[in-house]
């Protein structure tokens, strides 16, 4: 029961991370609208590990890892940007093939490779482990596992875990949500709607892509 308090403040932690609309959002329920939503859950369980690989970052104090990640976060923007515009153009251009889908699409490897991107697309925002330490410094959380010995330092270690934990947890349920109300919604579209959504997707993740290819420009050194 000592664990419960800090992984209810990581579920809420990680709810409130995951729920603003953004690429990651979109991509997600434009996988699950076109390929099921094994595709949109695998895509939103990546997002959901990359935001607890930056919350443990932050909650354990690993400075070490997150000093070298904000210092280049210039560069590994751009890079996340670019990827985006990718992946936006690839998906407003792919050719939808309906109403079966292929088996590659519900493969294994489809999964994977749909949990590799959206983890890669998050951890490109190393912005997100400043939100985090600001986070759980004002909760008095922020590196509580990075020292300390005996009891204390055990007690630390498990609090610091534990809050991870509910923030994987936490970001994870909202894909759930988020997934399994767009695949109740998927019956509805006809292929020609879901081609039309796969183009507005991939607009609109170019757009976010565009965004942050500009805004690494200012980051970067002249």
């Amino acid at each position: 029961m000592a664990a419960l308090g800090p992984v209810l403040t990581g579920m809420i932690i990680g709810l409130s991370v995951a729920a603003p609309v953004g690429p990651i959002g979109i991509l997600c329920i434009q996988r699950t609208l076109g390929r099921g939503w094994g595709s949109g859950l695998a895509s939103g369980l990546g997002a959901a590990s990359a935001d607890a690989t930056y919350g443990a970052v932050a909650a354990f104090g690993l400075t070490v890892v997150s000093a070298p990640l904000v210092s280049e976060k210039g560069w590994i923007k751009l890079i996340g940007g670019a990827f985006l515009v990718l992946l936006g153009l690839r998906t407003a251009l792919a050719k939808r093939v309906p109403p079966e889908r292929p088996a590659a699409l519900s493969s294994p490897g489809a999964r994977a490779s749909d949990y590799a991107s959206t983890f890669a697309l998050t951890l490109a925002n190393p912005m997100t482990i400043v939100f985090f330490t600001a986070v759980f410094t004002a909760l008095g959380l922020a590196g509580t596992g990075g020292g300390g010995g005996g009891e204390q330092g055990g007690g630390a270690l498990a609090s610091s875990a534990a809050l991870v934990l509910g923030l994987f947890l936490g970001s994870s349920l909202w894909w759930v949500v988020l997934c399994s109300a767009a695949s109740a919604f998927r019956a509805r579209l006809d292929p020609g709607r879901l081609l039309w959504l796969d183009r507005l997707s991939g607009a609109v993740i170019v757009s976010f892509g565009a965004f942050a290819l500009a805004s690494s420009a200012v980051l970067l050194p002249p």
